[in-house]
This record gives structure tokens, sequence and C-alpha cells, in this order.
């Protein structure tokens, strides 16, 4: 049976560098963790789990919770959550929680009940009991940390982009196509990263000279059929509208399609921009215009974050602001009477 001191060995180390490697990889150096890890795997050594996480109270392990898996947006997300969190020994957990508050609370608990170690939220709730007003974190908390939505008053521990400023960059490519009549699909209403999208719609269309006009703003869900109802009621209520900017790249391509069951020819007759850039957005037809956020990165800085936050250490910064790119394609056009 091959013990640790054969791994030292192997590995040109002591037995203590490959205790703390094994761990608390996130102490030693990459160059120390790769020659350790390499002769751990080439001879087959297993180490006793259950009892070294009984010993350290911890389990290597981190909740993500996910509002909708099936969401395309979050796929990228997590494969970057997931190659940091690999590189340093640790499992992610996904819970698929629906914006369910009980269901992410009961994956938050897995905490307390020493089966995860930290928990990363790609929603926009907290998965903690915290009295209403509160604008601290709570010390009480375990480490929590948010990726690209955030709480509107606790400053946790959040990497995300500019949402006004892109929102903002999207309205502006609009109005510099001649566009005046812009509608706008945003989200949730009560979401603090759509109150931000709708501060960048505003900003624009005031920079562009346009009077604010409430009936150009309309609330869906992100889903592929909250856009396309959207955009229905933009047509049927004859608002004149001849672009739309969409909170997300599902309600964008909902949109596009309403259009198209109208008869409308796209881009002539109504220019579309999204946000996001998820993958489908260089497929549709015409392809679509959006904010690009640079979704790999965010992973794999608030995973990052987190390990930082396990390791005892508080950011210098509750929020990490990762640049975005508005990727311009054919679905937004000049206004033909611009």
């Amino acid at each position: 049976m091959v013990t640790i001191k054969d791994v030292a060995k192997m590995a040109g180390v002591s037995i203590a560098t490959v205790s703390r490697t094994l761990a608390e990889p996130e102490k030693v150096s990459e160059k120390t963790r790769e020659k350790v890890m390499k002769a751990v795997n080439s001879s087959g050594y297993v180490t006793n789990t259950l009892a070294r996480n009984f010993r350290r109270r911890r389990s290597n392990t981190v909740v993500v919770l996910v509002p909708d898996i099936a969401n395309p947006f979050f796929s990228n997300i997590i494969q970057g959550i997931e190659k940091v969190a690999s590189r340093h020994q640790y499992r992610i957990l996904l819970g698929d929680t629906q914006g369910d508050e009980a269901t992410e609370r009961a994956y938050a608990d897995l905490v307390s009940q020493r089966q995860a170690d930290g928990v990363i939220c790609l929603g926009r709730n907290i998965p903690f009991p915290y009295r209403k007003g509160r604008k601290t974190v709570d010390p009480d908390w375990p480490p929590f940390a948010m990726a690209c939505e955030y709480h509107g008053d606790i400053p946790v521990p959040t990497v995300c982009i500019d949402n006004v400023a892109a929102a903002c960059d999207a309205v502006t490519h609009l109005t510099e196509l001649g566009h005046r009549e812009i509608g706008f699909i945003n989200g949730p209403a009560d979401s603090p990263l759509c109150e931000d999208r709708l501060l960048g719609y505003r900003q624009a269309m005031k920079n562009a000279g346009v009077k604010s006009n409430a009936q150009w703003v309309l609330h869906g869900d992100f889903s592929l059929a909250s856009g396309y109802y959207c955009m229905q009621q933009f047509l049927q209520g004859k608002r004149s509208i001849s672009a739309v900017f969409c909170a997300n790249d599902e309600m964008a391509i909902g949109a596009m399609r309403a259009c198209r069951d109208a008869g409308l020819s796209l881009p002539q007759d109504m220019s579309i921009v999204g946000f996001d850039d998820i993958a489908f957005a260089e497929y549709t037809h015409p392809r679509l215009s959006s904010v690009h956020q640079p979704r790999n990165r965010i992973g794999e800085q608030v995973m990052t974050l987190m390990l930082s936050m396990l390791a005892g250490n508080l950011p210098a910064s509750p929020r990490v602001v990762l640049p975005h790119e508005l990727v311009v394609r054919e679905s937004s056009v000049a206004h033909l009477s611009a």
C-alpha cells in the first residue's frame, strides 16, 4: 500500500509538504503543488478524505447556487469556477434553485452541516437570514460571494461588470444609428442588476436628447417566452418603436421570433440588441448584436475570491468589476428614416 512517505520521496519533498499540499493547497506554491499531485496521481496514493475533513472541519466543497441551470448564460461561469476549484483540489456542488429562497437556504445550510465550506450565488438572493434594512455583511455568515448579480444594500463580495455603462453603450449604439424610439425589455423590476441596466438605458436616451417614455419599458423574466410576449406588447400596442434593447440574449431571441411572426423583416423593420453574448447570439438570423460579458473570467475570479476568503482573507473591495464589450453584428442597422 502506497503511503504518504512514498509520495514525498517521489516528489522530492518532505512529508509535511505533501500533507500541507493535500490539506491546504492554497498555502503552497503552484510548482510544489504540481510536483506533489503528479506523484499522488502516478503512485495511486489515496487519502482518507473523510477523516482528514473531520479533523480540519473542511469538506473542500463549495456550493454554487444557480437560478436556472437551463439558461446557457451560466454555463461558462460554472466552467470558470470549476477550473479554479479543480486546480486547488476543491469540488463544486451545483444547486439549481429556480430562484426559490427555501431551496437556496437548504443548500446554504450544507455549510453549517460541514458538508460545504462556502457558498457562491449566481442569482440575486442572499441565502442566509438577515434583518430587513441591513447594510453590512453579517459576521456570522460563512464565506459567501456573488457573481454577475449583486445585492442592492449589503456589500457582499461580488464579481460583475458595470451594468449601467454596459446598457448605456448598447443603447448609445442604437441612437448613433439614428434610432430615437427605442424599446427596452428589461428583467425583473426588483433586481438591482436590472435597475442598473434601466439607468444605463435612460442615460443613453438622455445623452441623445430623447425624452423618456414609460411605455417604451417592459419587464420580462429573462426567458425566451417573456421576450416574445413583451415584443408582442410593443407591436400590438402600436408604440411605434424602431429598435429594442433587451436585458439578456434569450429575451432578445424571443423578441426576434415575435417580430417574424408579426411579418416584420429583421433588421430592416426592427433593430435588436441583446445582452450577455451567449453562444446562440452568433447563430441567430440575423446574427445578434450583444453586450459581451467575460463569463469564464467571472467564474474564475469569483472562485479565486472564495478561496481567498476560505483562507481567512477579507477582500480589499466588496466588488470586482470586469470589462464588458459591445459586439456589433447584423441585428442592428441604421434607422431608414434617419
